[in-house]
C-alpha cells in the first residue's frame, strides 16, 4: 500500500521517495511547522506533550497526524502500513498515536542515531481512522545517508539500522522481505523480476532498480532518479485487484535531504509542487501554515501560497 526508497549512495544528494497507496483518499495537506509549537500525541489519557525543537514540513492525513515529515536539519520520517504490527503493552510512559510518530521524531531529533536512542521515551499505539485501527511501521533517513526501519512486532520494537536499509514496503515484516528478496536474480536467487503490484513484489522491484540507477550529475537528476523508482512501484487508479495490499497510489513525495527541499505530486493532478525549508519562516512564534496540494493552480515552489491556520491534530 506504500513504498519508500532512499538513494543514499550517489555522489550528489541524499534523496528519498515515498508513495502512498490506500483504499480511499487520505485527504493530504502540506504543512510548514515552526519551532516552538506545543504538541500532543493525540492518544487519549496519558498522551505525550512536547514543544517542537525543530521546524519541519509535513504531510497530514485525515487531519489525525503527520504520516510524513522532514525537519530543517534533513531528518525525515515516514509511517507506512504494516498489518503484522503488534504494539507494546501498556506501561507508565507517555503515549503517541502512530500517525504522530513521524512528527514526534522530527520535532525532537536531527539524526537517525539520535532518534533511535530516544524512541523508547514514548509508547506508540495505533491510531483509529474511520473506525479502523491503522498499524504502521516507521522509516527514518538523514542527510548523512544513515537510515533505519522500526517495526513493532510481537509487542516489542524491532530495529534495522544502517545505510543498507533503503527500501521499505508493507507486509510481510522487513526481515521476511529480505528473505524473499534473496530468491531473485541480482540478489543471489534464480527467480526473474516480479511484476505484480503487491507489497512483496514492489519491494523486489524497488530494490533491484535502485541498484541500477546511473550516477546523477546534478541534484535534479538525483531527484528524477528516485522519483522514477517511485513511479515504477505506483499503482494506477482503476487497476483491477481485490487484494488488501493493492490500492491505488494517491500521491508521491520526494525529499532532497542534502538541500532540504520537499517535493509532492498528487496523482490526480499533473503538477509537481515543492517547499524549500531554508526559505520558510520556521522560527518560534511563527504560525503553522498549510496548502491544499490538490489545488490545480499550484505548480513549482508553493512557499508563498501557504496560509496560516490552526492545526487540527496533535495540539
Amino acid at each position: 500500500m506504500c513504498t519508500r526508497i532512499f538513494w543514499n549512495d550517489n555522489p550528489v544528494a541524499k534523496v528519498v521517495a515515498r508513495t502512498t497507496d490506500w483504499e480511499f483518499d487520505d485527504e493530504a495537506r502540506l504543512w510548514a511547522l515552526p519551532r516552538g509549537i506545543e504538541r500532543s500525541g493525540d492518544a487519549g489519557p496519558g498522551s505525550a506533550r512536547w514543544t517542537s525543537r525543530h521546524g519541519s514540513v509535513a504531510v497530514s492525513s485525515w487531519d489525525v497526524g503527520s504520516g510524513e515529515a522532514v525537519n530543517e536539519h534533513g531528518l525525515a520520517a515516514h509511517a507506512l502500513y504494516l498489518g503484522a504490527a503488534e504494539y507494546e503493552p501498556p506501561d507508565d510512559r507517555p503515549v503517541i498515536n502512530n500517525v504522530m510518530w513521524p512528527q514526534w521524531v522530527v520535532d525532537h531529533f536531527t539524526t537517525v542515531a539520535d532518534a533511535l536512542d530516544g524512541l523508547s521515551a514514548v509508547r506508540v499505539v495505533p491510531a483509529e481512522i474511520n473506525g479502523q485501527l491503522m498499524p504502521l511501521h516507521l522509516a527514518l533517513e538523514d542527510a548523512s545517508g544513515d537510515c533505519a526501519i522500526v517495526e513493532m512486532l510481537g509487542g516489542k520494537p524491532v530495529v534495522h539500522h544502517g545505510p543498507e536499509h533503503r527500501v521499505m514496503a508493507n507486509d510481510p515484516s522487513y526481515e521476511e522481505q529480505l528473505a524473499s528478496l534473496a530468491r531473485y536474480r541480482d540478489f543471489g536467487g534464480e527467480l526473474p523480476m516480479p511484476g505484480d503490484i503487491v507489497s512483496a513484489d514492489r519491494f523486489v522491484r524497488a530494490s533491484y532498480f535502485l541498484r541500477h540507477l546511473p550516477p546523477p550529475r546534478t541534484r535534479e537528476e538525483a531527484l528524477a532518479g528516485v522519483i522514477s523508482l517511485g513511479r515504477n512501484v505506483s499503482i494506477p487508479f482503476g487497476a483491477p485487484d481485490n487484494r488488501f495490499d493493492s490500492y491505488p497510489t494517491w500521491w508521491l513525495s520526494a525529499i532532497d535531504l542534502t538541500n532540504r527541499v520537499f517535493f509532492f505530486q498528487c496523482t490526480r493532478t499533473p503538477n509537481v509542487v515543492w517547499l524549500e525549508l531554508d526559505a520558510l519562516a520556521l522560527d518560534e512564534g511563527e504560525s503553522p501554515r498549510s496548502v491544499d496540494p490538490l489545488d490545480v493552480t499550484l505548480v513549482g515552489d508553493v512557499g508563498d501560497r501557504l496560509v496560516a491556520g490552526k492545526l487540527p491534530f496533535g495540539v
